[in-house]
């Protein structure tokens, strides 16, 4: 039994393994090993991985935020438009300010208010959506700052891409924090039984008004990192995210149900999708088709998830 639980355990780990593989066996002669695309990869699942790490919070409470992506799109729009106006520090902050605020309303609604974390974030996604088109006039906001977009997204360290940096500090955070101090172990018990949680002096509102500002704020650094590294704030940008934050989460460990979370599994996850994504496009599949496999995807993690549940 104890070689069964294992094997649950690390089964995105080696699902992992076995997908880089086989698309290395089969797609080599595409370039798939290449250098330039594995750190390809990486740029392309940074944003995802760090909403992914925020999305094990939420998820962990037992709330979910389908508001991500757009918001990830909304703060890119604030950035790019507040540089316009007052700088790179200041298009920064509004980015920043932008992720807080619409955490702290998807907090209060479901917290303060008793409206379900799906309705509420749901309805986000499309008043994140549209407050993004409408301020921006549904055009791209160029950014023009080569420090910004070095920093947050474009720039590389020798042949290594800052957004892997972004990716490891986010992943280290993360992982401390839920597994080594007060406020993880809180966040577990209040998506493992929120009334026992309540009864062992637990305040489960503060902690889920808490990891819904977190995924909020990782949504909006998310955008930024895409404004950083398409030069421009677009509405657009995160359009979709959601579906692979959740699954890379899901595929990662965390609990559809609350109660279990892991960071690096979710890291691992985004990772997955990543892959399967990358080897889609050279297998020379149309997005179409990319997009069923991604829906087989989530099915997957649900099914992963209610198998550990039980």
């Amino acid at each position: 039994m104890s070689i069964l639980k294992n094997w649950r355990q690390n089964i995105i780990y080696l699902g992992f393994v076995v997908i880089f593989v086989f698309f290395a066996i089969t797609l080599g002669h595409k370039g798939f090993l290449e250098s330039t695309n594995l750190l390809n990869i990486v740029r392309q699942t940074a944003m995802i991985s760090v909403m992914a790490v925020a999305m094990t919070y939420v998820l962990s409470a037992g709330e979910i935020d389908l508001s991500i992506g757009a918001v990830a799109g909304l703060s890119s729009v604030a950035t790019a438009m507040g540089m316009d106006v007052g700088g790179v520090l200041f298009g920064i902050v509004c980015g920043l300010a932008t992720g807080a605020f619409v955490g702290a309303i998807n907090g209060a609604l479901t917290t303060r208010i008793g409206i379900p974390s799906f309705l509420t974030t749901l309805a986000m996604m499309g008043i994140a959506k549209g407050t993004s088109m409408w301020i921006s006039s549904t055009k791209a906001v160029p950014i023009l700052s080569d420090g910004y977009i070095w920093l947050f997204g474009g720039g590389n360290i020798g042949p290594i891409p800052v957004l892997l940096f972004w990716t490891l500090v986010a992943t280290a955070i993360g992982h401390v924090v839920l597994r080594k101090t007060t406020f993880g172990r809180w966040v577990l018990a209040t998506g493992g039984g929120e009334t026992a949680a309540r009864y062992s002096g637990i305040n489960t509102a503060s902690i889920k008004f808490r990891v819904l500002i977190i995924s909020s704020m990782a949504a909006a650094i998310a955008g930024m990192l895409y404004a950083g590294r398409f030069q421009t704030g677009r509405f657009q940008l995160g359009e979709g995210d959601e579906l692979s934050v959740i699954a890379a989460a899901v595929l990662g460990g965390t609990s559809l149900f609350g109660g279990k979370g892991s960071v690096v599994g979710s890291i691992i996850g985004a990772l997955m999708i990543g892959l399967i994504n990358n080897g889609l496009i050279l297998a020379g599949l149309e997005f179409s088709q990319q997009l069923i496999a991604r829906g087989a995807i989530i099915i997957l993690a649900v099914a992963i998830s209610q198998n550990r549940k039980a």
